[in-house]
């Protein structure tokens, strides 16, 4: 479990943020979304959510309709791409909203903002005071130490939902009518990340195009 989470949020980190191949970068994605809407940073925001919406519901049917036959392969590539794609449009928000997400407080912070609720008691066990919240983690300079365990503690909250999230997607068993269902299941999740984004990472300044 230790050496699955630390891959977990090391994957997140990477891909999720600074883009792979043809998975372009948070950056690209918050500057683009700037230009196409006028510069109107909400706006920008809006559309990263409506974007990252249709591509969680796109892969959730897709790799549902397989069913039985490949549910060993395609489940943990879609809880994987999901965790993505939450990564990538919840940095994109943070940078739209002004934040640094090339700073490793704000990655962290954006880390948080995929576990929800559970926050506050990870960043309590990282030894942080939850003055401020989400918000407060990526204003601050926090040591290094501290960034780590905060990091590998939410790798260890999301490893344990991966099995929820799986028997979550066993309707995918049913060929067709699994794929949706698991985009279904993308979506609502999603849907709760964004709106965790848009209360928790309150606007600073805009980035410019």
């Amino acid at each position: 479990m230790d050496t699955f989470a630390n891959s977990l949020v090391e994957r997140l980190l990477q891909t999720g943020f600074d883009g792979k191949s043809r998975f372009d970068s948070a950056h690209e994605i918050a500057r683009s979304a700037l230009q196409d809407n006028g510069g109107d940073p909400e706006r920008a925001v809006d559309a990263v959510i409506a974007t990252h919406r249709k591509l969680a519901a796109s892969a959730g049917f897709v790799t549902g309709v397989g069913g039985l036959v490949t549910m060993p392969v395609a489940v943990p590539a879609n809880v994987m791409g999901f965790y993505l794609l939450s990564t990538r449009m919840t940095a994109a928000i943070a940078a739209i909203r002004g934040y640094d997400i090339d700073q490793r407080e704000v990655r962290s912070a954006v880390l948080l903002t995929l576990i929800g609720t559970d926050a506050g008691e990870v960043m309590k066990k990282a030894g942080l005071t939850a003055t401020g919240g989400i918000t407060g983690v990526a204003t601050r300079k926090l040591p290094p130490a501290a960034l780590m365990i905060l990091n590998k503690a939410v790798g260890f909250r999301l490893a344990s939902r991966l099995g929820g999230q799986v028997l979550a997607r066993l309707g995918k068993s049913i060929p067709l009518a699994g794929g949706f269902i698991g985009a279904g299941v993308d979506l609502f999740l999603l849907n709760r990340i964004a709106s965790n984004a848009r209360d928790e990472l309150t606007p600073r300044r805009s980035i410019t195009s």
